[in-house]
């Protein structure tokens, strides 16, 4: 058993009201260079919708991720017959196009323009060319757009819904989106990692997090159409790959990623867990409708004495594995299993999942009336607006359990509360329906707390870092003493 420790974060989906407060902070802080202008580490969608950059779940075009090919793991974009012809133009990379031309606008119009019976306009140009051009896309694009069919109709998800399931879903009494928010995942089999021919992109030992090393990096940009979530970019000024660093400074102070902070719906959960490292190529060659099992047993219970025991012996600090008993992720995704990664299928194991959300309830209108469609004063998942195979695409690899069984948790302590906070549902029918989701009533009320009332201090428990520990195998710790910052001296350039 090969113990390590990762740090991995949680969505709750059912919170996330869309207002990129995320999406800002972080583009505010690690994306405002030249070079980085159509750069979002963090970004919102809306589902259904085609996401940033177009179509980005499509790996048939973009062949990102791993693949089993005669039960061996191999990567879908690159291998080593495909390097050295792929150097100077790699097919499945995404264009500027694919994510979109950032812009500003000329503000010289309004300022400078002449006194006059027309109101001025400011143009929009160029952040790259400086051009005029005709703004048609950008990353986000695609908002609160649940019915249209520029945007939704062509969610890569929706083709594996039946004709009917897809016609159902753009009617207007089933009209419904929900905001997906995406960062990297700074996954366990991380593709980035592996098809990087220079190794200038690792994980770090101590905690997992994925990083990209300026000066080892050569621009080959095999990492970009590797990773399957499309989270590392290209570079056009420096000639660098760059992506998601998790704000690790921030988190070797204590604090959580400016992402996490700033979010407004208090949906983000960050803490770490220890997993079996022995296993990772095991578990990701395995099938399809099993990786979300596989997964969850790759994930190690921190308070089992045995485990404990080997991640001492793997040089794993105690209070890295006090930590990991306290994480909030691990309670979402192992304890109570609401939590599910985002298309296992890639096979890259990621360290971010996301507790899915609950559909409105169906409703229709008559005259100046309004009724709701069920029998129940909630529906049931089964008959909710948003197809379950529609969600089981995203977060199931096609398989509709894990999602049928955390959705009906979901249900089943929302009507607990209800019967608790307002009365109108009775204790034998609240009861049952926790009985039926697999749920107790502690279970309800741990759920409940920890996504309705939790504090900051719950929500993200931070393991130290030991970057003393790290520093110690490179130079000796009184040479260290005297350097001063972090980073580099010199900013990176093209080789």
């Amino acid at each position: 058993m090969d113990v390590r420790s990762q740090v991995s974060m949680l969505f709750h989906m059912d919170k996330c009201i869309g207002c990129h407060t995320c999406s800002i902070a972080c583009k505010n802080i690690w994306t405002d260079r030249k070079g980085t202008e159509y750069m979002w580490w963090n970004n919102v969608e809306t589902k259904p919708g085609t996401g940033y950059p177009t179509r980005w779940e499509d790996q048939l075009n973009y062949k990102g991720g791993w693949e089993v090919v005669d039960g061996e793991l191999q990567l879908k974009s690159t291998s080593r017959s495909k390097i050295i012809p792929n150097i100077f133009h790699n097919p499945s990379m995404p264009t500027m196009d694919d994510y979109y031309e950032p812009w500003t606008y000329k503000y010289s119009d309004l300022f400078d323009a002449p006194e006059g019976d027309d109101q001025p306009t400011a143009m929009p140009i160029s952040m790259v060319t400086g051009e005029y051009i005709d703004v048609k896309a950008g990353p986000n694009w695609d908002d609160d757009l649940g019915g249209s069919q520029v945007y939704a109709e062509n969610d890569p998800n929706l083709e594996a819904l039946t004709p009917e399931l897809r016609q159902q879903m753009f009617e207007i009494e089933r009209l419904a989106f929900f905001y997906l928010p995406r960062m990297c995942n700074h996954c366990l089999n991380p593709a980035c990692v592996a098809a990087c021919p220079s190794g200038a992109l690792y994980k770090r030992g101590e905690d997992g997090i994925v990083l990209v090393n300026q000066k080892q990096c050569r621009g080959w940009r095999s990492c970009v159409p590797a990773c399957p979530y499309k989270k590392v970019y290209f570079n056009w000024s420096t000639g660098k790959s760059e992506k998601c660093i998790l704000c690790y400074p921030r988190l070797e102070t204590k604090q959580p990623p400016a992402c996490h902070h700033s979010c407004v719906g208090r949906i983000r959960y960050l803490g770490n867990v220890l997993y079996d490292a022995s296993r990772i190529e095991e578990i990701a060659g395995c099938p399809e409708n099993e990786l979300i099992s596989k997964q969850r047993e790759l994930i190690l219970d921190p308070n089992d004495p045995e485990v404990i025991e080997a991640a001492k012996a793997n040089g794993i600090p105690d209070d890295v594995i006090t930590s990991a008993q306290q994480s909030p992720t691990y309670k979402f995704v192992m304890e109570w299993g609401l939590g599910l990664p985002l298309h296992p299928e890639f096979r890259t194991l990621p360290m971010l999942f996301y507790v899915p959300p609950l559909s409105p309830v169906l409703s229709s209108r008559n005259g100046e009336a309004t009724r709701n469609n069920g029998t129940d004063l909630l529906h049931e998942v089964d008959e909710a607006r948003v197809p379950i195979q529609y969600l089981a695409e995203i977060f199931g690899a096609g398989n509709t359990e894990p999602v049928r069984y955390a959705l009906r948790k979901q249900y089943a302590v929302r009507m607990w509360r209800r019967h608790v906070t307002v009365g109108d549902v009775d204790e034998a029918t609240a009861k049952a329906a926790l009985v039926e989701a697999d749920c107790t009533v502690d279970q309800a009320e741990a759920i409940y707390r920890l996504t309705s009332l939790a504090k900051y201090e719950e929500r993200f428990i931070i393991p130290p870092t030991h970057r003393e520990q790290a520093m110690e195998l490179l130079k000796d710790p009184m040479e260290n003493k005297q350097d001063t910052g972090f980073g580099f001296i010199e900013p990176p350039i093209r080789v």
